[in-house]
Protein backbone atom coordinates (compact mmCIF):
# COMPACT_ATOMS: atom_id res chain seq x y z
CA UNK A 1 0.00 0.00 0.00
CA UNK A 2 2.68 1.94 -0.71
CA UNK A 3 2.23 5.08 -3.07
CA UNK A 4 5.82 6.98 -2.93
CA UNK A 5 7.12 4.72 -0.76
CA UNK A 6 8.88 2.52 -3.26
CA UNK A 7 10.79 5.49 -4.62
CA UNK A 8 11.41 7.74 -1.93
CA UNK A 9 11.56 5.41 1.06
CA UNK A 10 9.54 5.37 4.11
CA UNK A 11 10.54 8.39 5.57
CA UNK A 12 9.90 10.42 2.61
CA UNK A 13 6.62 8.96 2.20
CA UNK A 14 5.29 9.70 5.77
CA UNK A 15 7.01 13.29 5.45
CA UNK A 16 4.49 13.82 2.40
CA UNK A 17 1.52 11.94 4.79
CA UNK A 18 2.18 14.30 7.20
CA UNK A 19 2.04 17.57 5.23
CA UNK A 20 -0.96 16.16 3.35
CA UNK A 21 -2.52 16.34 6.70
CA UNK A 22 -1.05 19.39 8.40
CA UNK A 23 -1.29 22.02 4.90
CA UNK A 24 -4.43 23.04 3.36
CA UNK A 25 -4.78 22.01 -0.57
CA UNK A 26 -3.78 24.40 -3.48
CA UNK A 27 -1.66 26.46 -0.81
CA UNK A 28 1.03 27.60 -3.31
CA UNK A 29 2.93 29.22 -0.63
CA UNK A 30 3.17 26.08 1.27
CA UNK A 31 3.90 24.32 -1.81
CA UNK A 32 6.89 26.45 -2.64
CA UNK A 33 8.54 25.78 0.52
CA UNK A 34 7.99 22.05 -0.39
CA UNK A 35 9.54 22.86 -4.00
CA UNK A 36 12.68 24.88 -2.47
CA UNK A 37 13.50 23.28 1.09
CA UNK A 38 12.17 19.64 0.21
CA UNK A 39 9.11 17.89 2.16
CA UNK A 40 11.94 16.96 5.13
CA UNK A 41 12.49 20.23 5.66
CA UNK A 42 9.27 21.38 6.42
CA UNK A 43 8.17 18.69 8.20
CA UNK A 44 11.17 19.28 10.68
CA UNK A 45 10.59 23.48 10.93
CA UNK A 46 7.20 22.54 11.48
CA UNK A 47 7.89 20.31 14.38
CA UNK A 48 10.42 22.08 15.85
CA UNK A 49 9.34 24.89 17.73
CA UNK A 50 12.87 26.34 18.54
CA UNK A 51 12.35 27.09 14.32
CA UNK A 52 11.51 30.31 13.00
CA UNK A 53 8.52 30.59 10.66
CA UNK A 54 9.34 29.77 6.85
CA UNK A 55 9.38 32.98 4.54
CA UNK A 56 5.71 34.28 3.41
CA UNK A 57 3.64 33.60 6.67
CA UNK A 58 2.82 35.62 9.68
CA UNK A 59 3.37 34.56 13.35
CA UNK A 60 -0.60 33.79 14.12
CA UNK A 61 -0.46 31.49 10.54
CA UNK A 62 2.77 29.84 11.59
CA UNK A 63 1.15 29.19 14.93
CA UNK A 64 -1.80 27.76 13.34
CA UNK A 65 0.12 25.46 11.11
CA UNK A 66 2.20 24.10 14.10
CA UNK A 67 -0.98 23.44 16.19
CA UNK A 68 -1.86 21.17 13.18
CA UNK A 69 1.43 19.70 13.39
CA UNK A 70 1.44 18.32 17.24
CA UNK A 71 -1.97 16.57 16.15
CA UNK A 72 -0.35 14.98 12.87
CA UNK A 73 0.38 11.48 13.06
CA UNK A 74 1.27 9.94 9.77
CA UNK A 75 1.48 6.20 10.64
CA UNK A 76 -2.17 6.32 11.82
CA UNK A 77 -2.91 7.83 8.72
CA UNK A 78 -1.74 5.49 6.69
CA UNK A 79 -3.11 2.63 8.94
CA UNK A 80 -6.26 3.66 8.48
CA UNK A 81 -6.05 4.30 4.72
CA UNK A 82 -5.14 0.99 4.34
CA UNK A 83 -8.08 -0.75 6.76
CA UNK A 84 -10.43 1.33 4.25
CA UNK A 85 -8.47 -0.26 0.84
CA UNK A 86 -6.75 3.12 -0.10
CA UNK A 87 -3.68 4.01 -0.86
CA UNK A 88 -1.20 7.46 -1.04
CA UNK A 89 0.27 8.60 -4.29
CA UNK A 90 3.33 10.94 -4.37
CA UNK A 91 5.06 12.85 -7.38
CA UNK A 92 7.06 10.91 -8.80
CA UNK A 93 5.79 7.97 -7.70
CA UNK A 94 4.39 5.39 -11.04
CA UNK A 95 1.11 6.05 -10.60
CA UNK A 96 1.33 9.90 -10.75
CA UNK A 97 -0.11 11.58 -13.28
CA UNK A 98 2.33 14.05 -14.71
CA UNK A 99 -0.20 16.33 -16.10
CA UNK A 100 -0.51 17.38 -12.58
CA UNK A 101 2.40 18.88 -12.42
CA UNK A 102 1.07 21.70 -14.89
CA UNK A 103 0.13 22.96 -11.13
CA UNK A 104 3.14 24.46 -10.32
CA UNK A 105 3.38 24.92 -6.11
CA UNK A 106 -0.69 24.42 -5.99
CA UNK A 107 -0.04 20.61 -7.17
CA UNK A 108 -1.02 18.22 -4.94
CA UNK A 109 0.77 17.31 -1.84
CA UNK A 110 0.01 13.79 -2.64
CA UNK A 111 -3.04 12.22 -3.46
CA UNK A 112 -5.84 8.85 -1.35
CA UNK A 113 -6.74 6.78 -3.86
CA UNK A 114 -9.56 4.11 -3.60
CA UNK A 115 -10.02 1.75 -6.43
CA UNK A 116 -7.54 -0.81 -8.33
CA UNK A 117 -7.71 0.42 -11.11
CA UNK A 118 -4.19 2.87 -12.43
CA UNK A 119 -4.53 6.51 -12.21
CA UNK A 120 -2.01 7.82 -14.56
CA UNK A 121 -3.18 5.26 -17.24
CA UNK A 122 -6.68 6.14 -16.72
CA UNK A 123 -6.22 10.19 -16.60
CA UNK A 124 -4.33 10.23 -19.89
CA UNK A 125 -6.95 9.36 -21.66
CA UNK A 126 -9.76 11.47 -19.69
CA UNK A 127 -12.64 14.34 -20.16
CA UNK A 128 -14.22 16.18 -17.54
CA UNK A 129 -18.38 16.50 -16.93
CA UNK A 130 -18.96 18.88 -14.69
CA UNK A 131 -22.05 21.05 -13.64
CA UNK A 132 -25.16 22.34 -11.98
CA UNK A 133 -25.39 20.45 -8.86
CA UNK A 134 -29.60 21.66 -9.28
CA UNK A 135 -29.60 20.74 -12.49
CA UNK A 136 -32.93 20.15 -14.68
CA UNK A 137 -34.06 17.18 -16.33
CA UNK A 138 -32.32 18.14 -19.48
CA UNK A 139 -29.09 19.09 -18.17
CA UNK A 140 -28.77 15.55 -16.48
CA UNK A 141 -29.69 13.83 -19.62
CA UNK A 142 -27.12 15.69 -21.99
CA UNK A 143 -24.64 14.89 -18.81
CA UNK A 144 -25.51 11.01 -18.65
CA UNK A 145 -25.74 10.50 -22.63
CA UNK A 146 -22.24 12.66 -22.96
CA UNK A 147 -20.67 10.44 -20.22
CA UNK A 148 -21.87 7.25 -21.52
CA UNK A 149 -21.02 7.87 -24.74
CA UNK A 150 -17.57 8.76 -24.02
CA UNK A 151 -17.18 5.95 -21.80
CA UNK A 152 -18.37 3.76 -25.07
CA UNK A 153 -15.32 5.20 -26.78
CA UNK A 154 -12.62 4.15 -24.26
CA UNK A 155 -12.71 7.53 -22.77
CA UNK A 156 -12.87 8.12 -19.07
CA UNK A 157 -15.04 10.04 -17.19
CA UNK A 158 -14.13 12.57 -14.12
CA UNK A 159 -16.20 14.61 -11.98
CA UNK A 160 -16.83 15.74 -8.85
CA UNK A 161 -19.53 12.85 -7.30
CA UNK A 162 -21.41 15.99 -6.43
CA UNK A 163 -25.46 15.42 -6.92
CA UNK A 164 -26.67 16.67 -10.31
CA UNK A 165 -25.12 16.80 -13.51
CA UNK A 166 -21.65 14.58 -11.47
CA UNK A 167 -23.91 12.49 -10.31
CA UNK A 168 -25.48 11.89 -13.98
CA UNK A 169 -22.11 11.74 -15.58
CA UNK A 170 -20.60 9.09 -13.41
CA UNK A 171 -23.89 6.91 -13.67
CA UNK A 172 -23.96 7.82 -17.42
CA UNK A 173 -19.90 6.09 -17.35
CA UNK A 174 -20.79 3.36 -15.13
CA UNK A 175 -24.08 2.44 -17.24
CA UNK A 176 -22.19 1.81 -20.28
CA UNK A 177 -20.07 -0.52 -18.91
CA UNK A 178 -16.85 2.30 -18.58
CA UNK A 179 -14.54 4.24 -16.59
CA UNK A 180 -15.01 6.59 -14.33
CA UNK A 181 -13.32 9.00 -11.59
CA UNK A 182 -14.39 10.99 -8.75
CA UNK A 183 -12.65 13.46 -7.12
CA UNK A 184 -13.63 14.55 -3.97
CA UNK A 185 -13.26 17.66 -1.60
CA UNK A 186 -12.87 15.21 1.58
CA UNK A 187 -11.47 12.47 2.93
CA UNK A 188 -12.20 9.83 -0.16
CA UNK A 189 -13.29 7.25 3.21
CA UNK A 190 -16.09 9.31 3.92
CA UNK A 191 -18.30 9.60 1.00
CA UNK A 192 -19.85 13.12 0.40
CA UNK A 193 -22.54 14.04 -0.20
CA UNK A 194 -23.91 10.98 2.03
CA UNK A 195 -27.14 10.53 -0.56
CA UNK A 196 -24.15 9.37 -2.90
CA UNK A 197 -22.90 7.26 -0.34
CA UNK A 198 -23.65 4.07 -2.92
CA UNK A 199 -22.97 5.15 -5.98
CA UNK A 200 -19.02 6.64 -4.68
CA UNK A 201 -18.61 3.23 -3.42
CA UNK A 202 -19.80 1.65 -6.96
CA UNK A 203 -17.03 4.19 -8.42
CA UNK A 204 -14.46 2.81 -5.89
CA UNK A 205 -15.26 -0.48 -7.11
CA UNK A 206 -15.29 0.01 -10.83
CA UNK A 207 -13.58 3.13 -11.08
CA UNK A 208 -11.31 5.26 -8.84
CA UNK A 209 -12.56 7.51 -6.07
CA UNK A 210 -9.65 10.08 -5.75
CA UNK A 211 -8.97 13.48 -3.03
CA UNK A 212 -6.67 15.08 -1.58
CA UNK A 213 -7.55 15.58 2.09
CA UNK A 214 -6.46 12.77 4.54
CA UNK A 215 -8.70 10.06 6.07
CA UNK A 216 -11.05 11.78 8.02
CA UNK A 217 -11.37 15.12 6.64
CA UNK A 218 -14.64 17.15 5.75
CA UNK A 219 -15.24 18.77 2.62
CA UNK A 220 -15.82 23.18 2.97
CA UNK A 221 -17.10 25.43 0.74
CA UNK A 222 -12.84 26.41 -0.35
CA UNK A 223 -11.94 22.77 -0.49
CA UNK A 224 -15.01 22.30 -3.14
CA UNK A 225 -13.35 25.18 -5.06
CA UNK A 226 -10.02 24.04 -4.86
CA UNK A 227 -10.37 20.53 -5.82
CA UNK A 228 -11.95 21.68 -8.97
CA UNK A 229 -8.68 22.55 -10.45
CA UNK A 230 -7.74 18.72 -10.05
CA UNK A 231 -10.60 17.79 -11.99
CA UNK A 232 -9.08 20.19 -14.45
CA UNK A 233 -5.11 19.44 -14.61
CA UNK A 234 -6.20 15.61 -14.41
CA UNK A 235 -8.19 15.51 -17.57
CA UNK A 236 -7.64 16.72 -21.43
CA UNK A 237 -10.17 19.25 -21.31
CA UNK A 238 -13.48 20.09 -19.34
CA UNK A 239 -16.95 20.07 -20.46
CA UNK A 240 -19.64 22.17 -18.70
CA UNK A 241 -23.26 21.03 -18.89
CA UNK A 242 -25.62 23.61 -16.76
CA UNK A 243 -24.09 26.16 -14.98
CA UNK A 244 -25.35 29.50 -13.10
CA UNK A 245 -23.60 32.74 -13.33
CA UNK A 246 -21.90 31.57 -9.65
CA UNK A 247 -21.58 28.22 -10.37
CA UNK A 248 -18.35 26.58 -8.86
CA UNK A 249 -18.09 24.31 -12.17
CA UNK A 250 -16.91 27.13 -13.65
CA UNK A 251 -14.12 27.41 -11.43
CA UNK A 252 -13.47 23.76 -13.20
CA UNK A 253 -13.56 25.47 -16.38
CA UNK A 254 -11.48 28.79 -15.40
CA UNK A 255 -8.78 26.54 -14.01
CA UNK A 256 -8.25 24.37 -17.64
CA UNK A 257 -8.61 27.78 -19.44
CA UNK A 258 -5.40 28.94 -17.56
CA UNK A 259 -3.74 25.09 -18.05
CA UNK A 260 -4.33 25.15 -21.60
CA UNK A 261 -7.11 22.76 -22.03
CA UNK A 262 -9.96 22.72 -23.63
CA UNK A 263 -12.99 24.30 -22.58
CA UNK A 264 -16.41 22.92 -23.98
CA UNK A 265 -19.92 23.89 -22.86
CA UNK A 266 -23.65 22.31 -23.76
CA UNK A 267 -25.95 24.90 -24.50
CA UNK A 268 -29.06 25.19 -23.08
CA UNK A 269 -32.20 27.06 -23.50
CA UNK A 270 -31.11 31.02 -23.97
CA UNK A 271 -33.89 31.85 -20.77
CA UNK A 272 -32.68 29.03 -18.35
CA UNK A 273 -30.85 30.77 -15.48
CA UNK A 274 -29.09 27.51 -15.25
CA UNK A 275 -27.20 27.85 -18.53
CA UNK A 276 -26.52 31.64 -18.13
CA UNK A 277 -22.92 30.75 -17.00
CA UNK A 278 -22.57 28.07 -19.84
CA UNK A 279 -23.54 30.81 -22.48
CA UNK A 280 -20.98 33.48 -20.62
CA UNK A 281 -18.36 30.36 -21.10
CA UNK A 282 -19.14 29.68 -24.69
CA UNK A 283 -18.96 34.11 -25.77
CA UNK A 284 -15.51 33.97 -24.19
CA UNK A 285 -13.27 31.07 -25.83
CA UNK A 286 -15.06 27.93 -24.59
CA UNK A 287 -15.88 25.68 -27.78
CA UNK A 288 -20.13 24.78 -28.04
CA UNK A 289 -20.62 21.20 -28.07
CA UNK A 290 -23.78 18.69 -28.11
CA UNK A 291 -22.17 15.45 -28.23
CA UNK A 292 -19.42 13.20 -27.31
CA UNK A 293 -18.13 12.99 -30.85
CA UNK A 294 -17.71 16.80 -31.15
CA UNK A 295 -16.15 16.55 -27.82
CA UNK A 296 -13.40 14.05 -28.93
CA UNK A 297 -12.86 15.60 -32.24
CA UNK A 298 -11.49 18.61 -29.58
CA UNK A 299 -9.18 16.07 -27.08
CA UNK A 300 -8.93 13.28 -29.18
CA UNK A 301 -6.14 12.25 -31.35
CA UNK A 302 -5.70 13.45 -34.82
CA UNK A 303 -8.24 11.74 -37.39
CA UNK A 304 -10.81 11.46 -34.45
CA UNK A 305 -13.44 13.56 -36.30
CA UNK A 306 -16.66 14.40 -35.05
CA UNK A 307 -19.26 13.29 -38.45
CA UNK A 308 -20.39 15.78 -40.64
CA UNK A 309 -23.48 17.30 -39.75
CA UNK A 310 -26.31 17.45 -42.96
CA UNK A 311 -29.94 18.15 -42.46
CA UNK A 312 -32.63 15.00 -43.69
CA UNK A 313 -32.04 13.93 -47.42
CA UNK A 314 -35.29 15.27 -49.15
CA UNK A 315 -36.86 14.09 -52.36
CA UNK A 316 -35.70 17.18 -53.89
CA UNK A 317 -32.28 16.91 -53.33
CA UNK A 318 -32.16 13.46 -55.20
CA UNK A 319 -33.80 14.94 -58.47
CA UNK A 320 -30.56 16.13 -60.81
CA UNK A 321 -29.41 20.05 -61.08
CA UNK A 322 -31.55 20.20 -64.37
CA UNK A 323 -34.87 18.89 -63.07
CA UNK A 324 -34.51 21.16 -59.98
CA UNK A 325 -33.96 24.31 -61.81
CA UNK A 326 -37.26 23.36 -63.91
CA UNK A 327 -39.53 22.05 -60.94
CA UNK A 328 -38.23 25.48 -58.85
CA UNK A 329 -39.33 27.88 -62.24
CA UNK A 330 -43.24 26.17 -62.33
CA UNK A 331 -45.57 28.65 -60.22
CA UNK A 332 -47.18 27.49 -57.17
CA UNK A 333 -50.91 27.31 -57.84
CA UNK A 334 -51.01 28.00 -61.47
CA UNK A 335 -50.46 25.96 -64.47
CA UNK A 336 -47.73 27.45 -67.39
CA UNK A 337 -46.43 27.14 -70.29
CA UNK A 338 -42.95 25.32 -71.02
CA UNK A 339 -41.59 29.00 -72.82
CA UNK A 340 -42.55 30.73 -69.15
CA UNK A 341 -41.26 27.86 -67.13
CA UNK A 342 -38.03 28.13 -69.58
CA UNK A 343 -37.38 31.24 -69.13
CA UNK A 344 -37.76 31.26 -65.26
CA UNK A 345 -35.59 28.27 -64.72
CA UNK A 346 -32.83 30.32 -67.95
CA UNK A 347 -32.49 27.29 -70.08
CA UNK A 348 -34.09 26.50 -73.64
CA UNK A 349 -37.74 25.18 -73.77
CA UNK A 350 -36.94 22.03 -75.80
CA UNK A 351 -34.70 21.42 -72.51
CA UNK A 352 -37.70 22.28 -70.17
CA UNK A 353 -39.84 20.24 -72.12
CA UNK A 354 -37.67 17.26 -71.25
CA UNK A 355 -37.13 17.80 -67.89
CA UNK A 356 -40.88 18.14 -67.87
CA UNK A 357 -41.99 14.82 -68.62
CA UNK A 358 -38.68 13.44 -66.38
CA UNK A 359 -41.02 15.28 -63.59
CA UNK A 360 -43.86 14.14 -64.58
CA UNK A 361 -43.02 10.67 -64.33
CA UNK A 362 -41.53 10.79 -61.04
CA UNK A 363 -45.00 12.12 -60.21
CA UNK A 364 -43.76 16.05 -59.62
CA UNK A 365 -45.84 17.54 -62.36
CA UNK A 366 -48.62 16.83 -64.66
CA UNK A 367 -50.14 18.11 -68.12
CA UNK A 368 -52.85 21.11 -68.28
CA UNK A 369 -53.87 21.67 -71.84
CA UNK A 370 -50.61 23.02 -73.14
CA UNK A 371 -49.43 23.89 -69.47
CA UNK A 372 -47.58 22.70 -66.82
CA UNK A 373 -48.62 22.47 -62.91
CA UNK A 374 -47.10 20.92 -59.77
CA UNK A 375 -49.53 18.19 -58.66
CA UNK A 376 -51.04 17.55 -55.64
CA UNK A 377 -48.78 15.66 -54.25
CA UNK A 378 -45.79 17.60 -54.96
CA UNK A 379 -47.38 20.71 -53.17
CA UNK A 380 -47.62 18.62 -49.98
CA UNK A 381 -44.09 17.51 -50.24
CA UNK A 382 -42.99 20.76 -49.97
CA UNK A 383 -44.87 20.98 -46.92
CA UNK A 384 -43.96 17.52 -45.51
CA UNK A 385 -40.84 16.62 -47.19
CA UNK A 386 -42.30 12.91 -48.61
CA UNK A 387 -42.07 11.99 -51.97
CA UNK A 388 -44.75 12.59 -53.94
CA UNK A 389 -44.99 9.33 -55.44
Amino acid sequence: MTGAGAQEGGDALLDRVFLNRVLEPGDETAGRWVREYGPATVVRRLRDDTEPPLPGVGPKRWEGLRARAERADPARDLAVAQDAGMRFLSPGDAEWPRQLDDLGDARPLGLWVRGSADLRMWALRSVAVVGARACTEYGAHMAATVAGALAEQGWVVVSGGAYGVDGAAHRGALGAGGATVAVLACGVDRPYPRGHTQLINRIADQGLVVGELPPGEHPTPSRFIVRNRVIAALTRGTVVVEAAHRSGSLATARAARRLGRHTMGVPGPATSALSAGVHELLRQDAVLVTDAAEIIELVGDMGELAPERRGPVLPRDLLRPGARAVLAALPGQRAAGADEIARAAQTTEDDTVARLYELRSLGWVERHGDGWKLTRQAMMTARTGRSPC
